[in-house]
Order: structure tokens, then C-alpha cells, then sequence
């Protein structure tokens, strides 16, 4: 065993006796999970109120969702680091600790600019928190309960992403004590609250046996990297596409390939790079890895382009642009319960046949735009939704559990730092291209006619994504 794990005993079942995650631990690093990934989707339907309360306008808007995501992305992978050095019990408290005072200071926002840096510090505390729920799963689970739980790990990651959505909806339109949209952001105080309960009673304490030092070079140009390519293309349109933004994508490629040799050259010295090279010799986090990709930008930029659409276009409040999606949710739900089972029998197989099924929801959605706009809502896309969420469930929990399965225990932190940041870039990434797309077409096709296209470009990705998954192995470690 390569780990060292202390704390109060949770259950015993690793193989030398140590303390596993018990059920209710496995329920608070998966509430941890989940609040990273609702925050980024929960403002997508309150943007309009916000920028009507706070005179912001469309520019400083995007950097709401975009400082958020960028902030996550580039911190990722040192916060696994962190946690293999630290302890990841101890990141994962004060991760979320930090985690709800920034989600207050969202919501007491006195303008714009305050939310922005707000929303800056919220997706810097999500990056030391997140990396660690996947790294004690790794730590403290084996066999069956491994499986299961990470199992779950993927189930919670989607359904989350479609629920934030939902909820921001509910919560603007509820307008709780005269909150409006600040109840987004405010309602993640008592629910980091309840979970720092639990996570100090119930998630062992867990940390490589052999940590390594941070790699300073590494994370600065891993952060010049995510920064010279996302921020660009989130904030270009906006702004005109002014001269930084095009010097700032000519230097992505430098920025990338300077990171890639100083990784290569610390991981031939026997050192531990912030991204090990050698770690995408494993095959299977290797090709899970690439198939996120494509998965991540269509997910995230179908749903911000549908935020958008419903509310702008179809004229649906918060509550009716949120619940449309509700079938997507509630069949994502269902299917990824009898993902397991469907993975023991036929092993990563069921992912094509989830991107099969994923692209006939888009196609039965996009028909619906086209046939039925501008009178769009929850009955029009019902069928579409359902039966992509079918599809998206048979892809993101198996693929998430595919990528890990075969990382060594001591590189639990490093491996579930690059394989978050693989899926939060990715998912940034996708509100920046597709959710560019949609906004730039729009003046010049309307609003239905640049919905379809988009659309029709995602779909484009799903089916790459299923000539992906036929290279996946086809049994999980």
C-alpha cells in the first residue's frame, strides 16, 4: 500500500485494514463534487437578471461564467498536488470552507466587478476541492466499492451539471426574501456548512507516501496555457476582437508546447511533474481522456446556447428555460443507476450506443427548434431531452471511472487533477466556441436559425465522440 491514511476508523475493507470511505463519507466528497459543477451551470439562466440589476453589460457578463471556469481550470491540477502533499481531507475542509465564504461574497455583490472577482475566488476555492473526492475514492475504496463509487462519482458530475441549471432558474423566479439572483450563489452557504460537518466526522484523512514539491514552472505555464487560449475566446466576441486576443491565441501554441517539454524533461529526471508525461501511457486514461473532450464542449455549450434561446428568444422565464431540461435530468438519473450493471455485462460498449442515442435526442430536438419556434419549452423538447439524457448517461459515468481505473494509488491526486481539469477546461472551453457561434450568428440568421446550426455543429462532436469511444478497451480495470 502506497498511501498513508489517518483518521477516526469509517469502515475497515482496503486491503491492509486502514480506514475505507464509509457510505456517508462517500455522500459528503460526492456533495463536494457536486457544488463545483452546479455553480458553473447555475448562473446561465440568472445572467439576464443580473445584468439588469447590476447594469452590466454582455463583456462583463461572460466574465462572470468565464473568471469562474478559468479560475477553476488553471488551479486544478495543483490542487490534487496540493492534497497528495498536504492531505486531502484537510484541502477537501478547507476547500469547501473557502468554497461558501466566496459563495457569500458572490451573493453580497455590491456591482458587477465585485462578482466578477468574487466568482475569480469561488473557482480558485472549487480547484483545491474537487481534485481531492477523487482522490480519496481512489485511496480508500478497492474492487466493487471502487467501482460503485465512482460509478456514482460520474452520475453526480451530469446530473449536477443539468440540475444547476434547473435550480438557478427556481431560484431566481422564487426571489427568496427578495434575493433574486443572489439566492444562487447564497444558497451554497448552509449546504457547505452541513457539508464541513460531515466531512470532519466521516472522510478519512489520506496523502501520498512519497509527495512531491510542487512544480512551480509547470503550474505557471499550464496556467499560460488554459489562459492565452480561454479567455480569448470567451471574451473576444464581446469585446470586438481587439488585438490582444488575437496575440494571446498566437501564443497558446508556445504556451502549450513550453509546458509539454518542461513536464517531459522533469519526468525523465525521476521527478514528479505537475502533468506527468508518462502518465498518459495507460491506455485507458489516456483515450478517456481524449473523448471527454469533444463530450464536455458540446454538454456545456448546448446548455448555455438552450439558456439563452429559451429565455431571449422563446420569451420563457427562469423557471420554464430551467424545468425544460428536466427530462434530460431525471432520465440521466435513472439510466446512470443501471450504468453498473450494464458496464459488468457489456463492458465500455454501452458508450457508443450512449452517443448513438445521445445524437438522435439532438437531432429530435433540433427539429423541434426548427418546427416549432418561437413556441419552445418543456413539451417540444421532451422527447429530445429524454432520450439524450439516456445517451449521456451511458458516456460520462463510464468514461469519468474508465479514466482512473488504472492510476496507481499514489498518483490518485495527480491523475483525478488531470483528468478535472481535461473536463473543466473542456466544458469552458465549450461556452466559448459553440455559445460564440450561436451569439455571433444570431444578428444576421435570428435566433432559431443560429440555434439550429449550433446545434447541428454539436452534433457533429457527438458523433466524433462515438468514433472515439470504439477505441476505448473494452473491459474496466
Amino acid at each position: 500500500m502506497t498511501e498513508t491514511i489517518t483518521s477516526r476508523p469509517v469502515r475497515t475493507g482496503t486491503p491492509d485494514g486502514t480506514p475505507a470511505l464509509g457510505g456517508l463519507g462517500l455522500f459528503t466528497v460526492l456533495l463536494g463534487a457536486a457544488l463545483p459543477l452546479v455553480d458553473f451551470f447555475i448562473v446561465n439562466v440568472a445572467l439576464p437578471t443580473i445584468g439588469a440589476d447590476l447594469s452590466a453589460g454582455e463583456a462583463v457578463l461572460e466574465l462572470v461564467v468565464a473568471g469562474y471556469g478559468v479560475a477553476y481550470s488553471v488551479l486544478l491540477v495543483l490542487g490534487g498536488r496540493l492534497g497528495d502533499l498536504l492531505g486531502r481531507r484537510r484541502l477537501f475542509l478547507g476547500g469547501m470552507a473557502a468554497f461558501g465564504l466566496t459563495s457569500l461574497a458572490c451573493g453580497l455583490a455590491p456591482d458587477a466587478w465585485s462578482l466578477v472577482a468574487a466568482r475569480v475566488a469561488q473557482g480558485a476555492s472549487a480547484a483545491a476541492m474537487l481534485p481531492q473526492v477523487l482522490a480519496t475514492i481512489q485511496a480508500t475504496t478497492t474492487g466493487p466499492r471502487r467501482a460503485k463509487a465512482m460509478s456514482l462519482y460520474g452520475a453526480t458530475a451530469g446530473l449536477s451539471m443539468v440540475a444547476g441549471q434547473i435550480l438557478g432558474g427556481v431560484l431566481v423566479a422564487a426571489d427568496i426574501a427578495g434575493t433574486g439572483w443572489r439566492s444562487v450563489f447564497l444558497v451554497n452557504v448552509p449546504v457547505v456548512l452541513v457539508g464541513l460537518f460531515l466531512a470532519a466526522r466521516a472522510v478519512p484523512e489520506t496523502r501520498s507516501a512519497r509527495p512531491e514539491p510542487v512544480d512551480l514552472p509547470g503550474t505557471f505555464l499550464l496556467a499560460a496555457s488554459i489562459l492565452t487560449l480561454l479567455v480569448p475566446l470567451t471574451e473576444g466576441r464581446a469585446a470586438g476582437w481587439p488585438l490582444w486576443t488575437w496575440l494571446s491565441l498566437a501564443a497558446f501554441p508556445f504556451a502549450a508546447a513550453a509546458f509539454y517539454a518542461v513536464e517531459r524533461r522533469a519526468d525523465r529526471a525521476g521527478r514528479t511533474p505537475l502533468v506527468p508525461p508518462s502518465l498518459f501511457a495507460i491506455v485507458s486514461l489516456r483515450r478517456g481522456l481524449l473523448l471527454i473532450v469533444p463530450f464536455s464542449i458540446g454538454f456545456s455549450g448546448f446548455m448555455f446556447v438552450i439558456a439563452v434561446a429559451l429565455q431571449q428568444g422563446a420569451g420563457l422565464g427562469p423557471v420554464a428555460a430551467g424545468l425544460a431540461l428536466a427530462p434530460l435530468a431525471v432520465v440521466f438519473f435513472l439510466f446512470s443507476l443501471a450504468g453498473p450493471r450494464l458496464v459488468a455485462r457489456y463492458g465500455t460498449r454501452v458508450v457508443p450506443v450512449g452517443a448513438a442515442l445521445q445524437g438522435v435526442g439532438l437531432v429530435l430536438m433540433t427539429l423541434a427548434a426548427w418546427r416549432s419556434w418561437p413556441d419552445l419549452g418543456l413539451v417540444e423538447l421532451l422527447p429530445g431531452a429524454a432520450v439524450a439524457g439516456a445517451g449521456q448517461a451511458l458516456q460520462l459515468p463510464v468514461v469519468l471511472r474508465l479514466v482512473l481505473s488504472e492510476v496507481p494509488a499514489e498518483r490518485a491526486g495527480v491523475g483525478g487533477g488531470v483528468m478535472v481539469t481535461t473536463q473543466q477546461s473542456s466544458l469552458a472551453l465549450g461556452v466559448a466556441t459553440l455559445g460564440t457561434l450561436f451569439l455571433s450568428l444570431t444578428p444576421g440568421m435570428g435566433m432559431r436559425d443560429a440555434l439550429v446550426t449550433t446545434l447541428l455543429v454539436q452534433l457533429a462532436g457527438v458523433a466524433l465522440t462515438g468514433l472515439l469511444s470504439l477505441r476505448l478497451p473494452r473491459t474496466i480495470a
